[in-house]
């Protein structure tokens, strides 16, 4: 059974940090990209970063040079360290496999990030 369980959110001022985490079961987590997304409230869910099995990143352009994106395969568990938050950082985020086939279609319950101005 594949699960994915997004932790680590909170409120937070404007400026500050959280580390997100997301454990995965159920799935060959080091072999598939992972990925977190975020959704905003009355917004679509958009992409945030992605990490390849061996490392390689990618972000979106809001969020590139504050959020770093990683991965521990050993304890199948997928990382996003968020700095320098802005209010528009707000919403659920989410972890997913975005390129598996067999797995894109599972989340998890997200985790809920509020940022204060």
């Amino acid at each position: 059974q594949v699960q994915l369980v997004e932790s680590g959110g909170g409120l937070v001022q404007a400026g500050g940090s959280l580390r997100l985490s997301c454990a995965a079961s159920g799935m060959p987590f080091s072999l598939v990209v992972m990925g977190w997304y975020r959704q905003a409230p009355g917004k679509e869910r958009e992409k945030v970063a992605f990490v390849t099995s061996s490392g390689v990143t990618n972000y979106a352009d809001s969020v590139k040079d504050r959020f770093i994106i990683s991965r521990d395969n050993a304890k199948k568990t997928l990382y996003l360290q968020m700095n320098s938050l802005e209010p528009e950082d707000t919403g659920v985020y989410y972890c997913n496999a975005p390129y598996s086939a067999q797995y894109s279609s599972y989340w998890g319950q997200g985790t809920q990030v509020t940022v204060s101005s």
